[in-house]
């Protein structure tokens, strides 16, 4: 029984910070690659920021160097650091991990981002 747990969201101005957190029970985060996706309301989930079970990540084009994925596998814990905010980051934020052997995958329930002045 495995649960993904994400919090952190929230409304944000144009310019500001979040940071996600995606917290994963039931299973062992470790083996386990982590993504983040986003939806935002009448368009498609689209792929944000992956990092795999050994450490190394890949941005989407449109938050390269603004967003930093990371993880800290003792925790169970994957994070979404989210810097320099802009309205079109405006979407529900989704956790997934996929297990490394398997490849079984689990959705998170999602963590809404509102970036408005």
């Amino acid at each position: 029984q495995v649960q993904l747990v994400e919090s952190g969201g929230g409304l944000v101005q144009p310019g500001g910070s979040l940071r996600l957190s995606c917290v994963a029970s039931g299973t062992l985060f470790s083996i386990h690659h982590v993504a983040w996706y986003r939806q935002a309301p009448g368009k498609q989930r689209e792929l944000v920021a992956t990092i795999r079970s050994n450490g190394k990540t890949n941005y989407a084009d449109f938050v390269k160097g603004r967003f930093t994925i990371s993880r800290d596998n003792a925790k169970n814990t994957g994070y979404l650091q989210m810097d320099s905010l802009k309205p079109e980051d405006t979407a529900v934020y989704y956790c997934h991990i996929e297990h490394i052997v398997t490849q079984r995958t689990y959705w998170g329930q999602g963590t809404q981002v509102t970036v408005s002045s």
